[in-house]
């Protein structure tokens, strides 16, 4: 391949023949380096972000699998979550300004819809895809976006750990403070504790004063999750999960159960819930449908939020948390031409934390 061409920082960025890496996937499980044209200098109320980390995530996985859930045309750019600089702004643009260090919202939201106005920008109308996804991503050296969608980086926080804000941190502070709703004091039980979006949660809860139980896949897992504050660990392969919390809840159940594996947990965590309890779900790793019992949802009064991303202004949020401390768990780094690798340790379920790739 070629080495790159892009331009630097200071540098005028619509010079013909300029040419940038491109991480793209090509055909199903099947992702290349490829040189592609740099963009022209932003637009008005658009800004240049020369992109330095991103963050992995299963719906990279799904990408990366064919699993996409709309149209989409091959060859896509991945990346859905990621961190940078901004190398040029467009005119009109006052609140950024060249070298600040930003993130980027994943999905291309239209901004005037009621529920972007509202600032539900994860309920947007007429959003048009979802970053490395849909359309072309953020796994590429230089790219344009609208300056609206854009987060700035708290100092002290580095491109590494601000990668995870987007997808991450976001996703957790949407489904445990905006829908569940999680009080100091509450008791929550995290499935899957080993996950990126599962070390964050029992962070999260744990800052707010709240008993936390996590299942885990294995027991070096089970003392990481310890390490990182869970007060009961449970291996689900050696145990069941629905047994040990209602032990350890005296019968009662939790308050609140945090659900992203699908099928194989979903009807356990709802077994979890004390009567009035609340469930917050945002994937389903292990499948898409399920058969749960009517009579159960209605007489014990359960709440069930699907959650689906976040609100910038959760961005924000999660940025701010990490300023303060709390900060990502990374299982693995990788660099631009390890994705794959990535990719498949991901698809293992062997990761603790976070992948991130570093350009």
């Amino acid at each position: 391949m070629t080495s790159v061409a892009a331009p630097t920082l200071n540098e005028p960025l619509a010079a013909p023949g300029w040419t940038m890496r491109a991480l793209t996937l090509v055909s199903d499980r099947k992702i290349e380096i490829l040189d592609t044209a740099a963009p022209a200098a932003p637009a008005p109320g658009e800004v240049q972000i020369r992109v330095k980390a991103i963050g992995l995530n299963h719906i990279d996985v799904w990408g990366w699998r064919g699993m996409a859930f709309a149209k989409r045309k091959l060859p896509l750019i991945v990346g859905v979550e990621a961190a940078g600089e901004i190398a040029a702004v467009g005119d009109g643009v006052t609140s950024l300004k060249a070298g600040d260090r930003v993130v980027a919202y994943g999905a291309l939201t239209c901004g005037t819809c009621k529920a972007c106005r509202e600032g539900r920008d994860n309920l947007c109308e007429n959003v048009a895809g979802i970053m490395g996804f849909h359309v072309d991503g953020f796994a590429r050296d230089l790219i344009n976006m609208p300056a609206r969608l854009v987060v700035p980086i708290p100092a002290g926080v580095s491109f590494r750990d601000a990668a995870c804000a987007p997808v991450a941190f976001g996703t957790v502070q949407h489904m445990l403070f905006d829908n569940a709703k999680l009080e100091p004091g509450e008791t929550i039980l995290v499935q899957a504790g080993g996950s990126g979006i599962g070390t964050t949660a029992i962070k999260m809860a744990k800052a707010i004063g709240a008993t936390v139980i996590t299942t885990v896949g294995d027991d070096p897992k089970a003392e990481k999750a310890k390490a990182l504050g869970a007060d009961h660990v449970i291996n689900y392969r050696t145990a069941r999960f629905e047994t040990i919390v209602r032990k350890l809840t005296g019968k009662k159940g939790v308050d609140v159960a945090f659900e992203h594996v699908g099928p194989d947990t979903f009807n356990g965590s709802l077994l979890c819930l004390k009567r009035g309890g609340r469930l917050v779900t945002c994937g389903s790793t292990t499948g898409q449908s399920i058969n749960f019992n009517l009579f159960q949802l209605y007489l014990q009064q359960y709440r069930i939020f699907g959650s689906f991303g976040c609100s910038i202004r959760n961005i924000g949020e999660s940025l701010a948390k990490m300023a303060s401390g709390l900060s990502p768990v990374i299982d693995t780094e990788v660099t631009l031409a390890d994705f794959e690798r990535g990719l498949g340790r991901l698809e293992s379920r062997q990761v603790f934390g976070k992948i991130i790739v570093n350009f």
